[in-house]
C-alpha cells in the first residue's frame, strides 16, 4: 500500500517539476536588461537641462532679486527717517512698501511656479529621450526585458545605463 501511495505521489508531482524546469530554461533564455536612472539624471544630458533652466529664468531672477533691494532700501530709509515724518508721510511711504513686498512675494510665486513648471515640462521631454533611446538599444541588441530603477543585483552585461548616455546625446 505504502509503494502505491509513493507511486502515486510520484507520478502527480512529475508534471510539477517538469514544467518548473521548462519555465527555469524559458527564463534563461531571456535577455533581460537594466537602466540606472539616477546615474542617467546625473549624465551630461540632465545637466544640460538644469543649465538650459538656469538661464533661462535667470534674467526673471535678477528682477526679482533688483525689486527685492529695493524693498530692503525702503525699508531702511523708512525705519530711519521714522521720527522725522509727519504722520501721513510715514503711512504713504508704510503703504507704498506693503504694495511693494505684496508684488515682490506675488513675483516670487510666479517664478517659482513657472520654474516648477519648466522643469516639469523638460524632465518629460528627457524622459521621452530616455524611452526612446531604451527602446532603441532594446530592439537593437534583442533585449527581452529592460528594468528601470532599483535592482538588487546588475551585472555589467545587464546595465545598458552608459549606452543610454550615449543614445540621448
Amino acid at each position: 500500500m505504502k509503494k502505491l501511495f509513493f507511486s502515486l505521489l510520484l507520478a502527480i508531482s512529475l508534471p510539477c517539476f517538469a514544467a518548473n524546469g521548462a519555465a527555469t530554461a524559458t527564463a534563461a533564455a531571456s535577455k533581460i536588461g537594466y537602466v540606472q536612472i539616477d546615474k542617467i539624471m546625473q549624465s551630461p544630458a540632465s545637466m544640460a537641462v538644469g543649465e538650459k533652466l538656469q538661464k533661462e529664468f535667470t534674467p526673471r531672477n535678477s528682477e526679482l532679486q533688483r525689486l527685492k533691494k529695493q524693498l530692503d532700501d525702503k525699508e531702511a530709509a523708512l525705519d530711519k527717517d521714522m521720527m522725522t515724518l509727519s504722520e501721513s508721510t510715514r503711512e504713504t511711504r508704510s503703504r507704498e512698501i506693503s504694495e511693494l513686498r505684496l508684488d515682490f512675494q506675488r513675483q516670487q510665486r510666479e517664478l517659482a511656479e513657472d520654474f516648477e513648471l519648466r522643469k516639469r515640462e523638460e524632465r518629460a521631454k528627457l524622459q521621452d529621450r530616455i524611452n526612446k533611446a531604451v527602446t532603441a538599444i532594446s530592439q537593437a541588441e534583442g533585449y527581452d526585458l529592460v528594468m528601470y530603477g532599483n535592482a538588487a543585483y546588475a551585472g555589467p552585461k545587464a546595465d545598458i545605463t552608459d549606452k543610454v548616455i550615449k543614445a540621448i546625446k
